[in-house]
């Protein structure tokens, strides 16, 4: 609620008026009080309002409520859980041999895929059998070939026939305005090794353990 009091103050007359506006309880109070009335001083209108406080909330309004809720979680000690080892994956044989294809000579081992020059008449998933070893070597023994490994055999399955990167080829002839750039894509071929069999029966070069 607000309140506002004007005082006029004079050096002749004492008496005093006071004007009383009286409202609802919820309405501002305002009261007039003259006093002295004659010689208007500029040090004697005093304007003053005050607000009253604010009704403090009630303790049930201002706390929150609690709400206790019991977790319908089993208890974690009761629950016990086995976890099973994964199965053991056979391990690969160690072997690997050396493979003559075309003109190149490669390094192949069993589960992994090299790249090689196109092989003509050959589609994708389509078996192969490259008999063409010069090598093989285990963990304990080596089969050197003369020139070939008898019997020996590499086999692989076709995955992919593809084309290598760019190569650039600039040709150029100088005081005569010649500038040539082709780009050229070796065509190749993808194939993953499947099994090096045969050479068991070769004589072999055992390796002191």
């Amino acid at each position: 609620m607000a309140s506002a009091t004007l005082a006029f103050f004079s050096s002749s007359f004492t008496p005093t008026a006071t004007l009383s506006l009286k409202h609802k309880s919820s309405a501002p109070k305002t009261t007039l009080s003259f006093s002295n009335f004659g010689f208007l001083s500029p040090h004697s209108l005093t304007l003053s309002s005050r607000r009253s406080p604010s009704p403090l909330p009630k303790s049930s309004e201002s706390e929150p409520s609690v709400i206790e809720v019991e977790s319908s979680e089993p208890n974690s000690e009761a629950l016990q859980v086995v976890e099973e080892p994964p199965p053991e994956l056979p391990k690969r044989e160690e072997i690997f041999a050396v493979v003559m294809i075309g003109s190149r000579q490669y390094i192949v081992f069993p589960g992994r895929y090299i790249y090689t020059q196109r092989l003509k008449g050959a589609d994708v998933n389509d078996k192969i059998i490259l008999n063409r070893v010069l090598l093989v070597g285990t963990k304990t023994s080596t089969y050197i070939g003369k020139p070939v490994v008898p019997n020996a055999a590499v086999h692989a399955v076709v995955e992919e026939q593809g084309l290598n990167p760019k190569v650039m080829v600039f040709k150029y002839k100088k005081k005569k305005n010649y500038r040539r750039n082709i780009g050229h894509r070796q065509p190749n071929t993808r194939i993953r090794i499947t099994g090096i069999t045969g050479y068991q029966d070769s004589p072999a070069v055992t390796l002191d353990s």
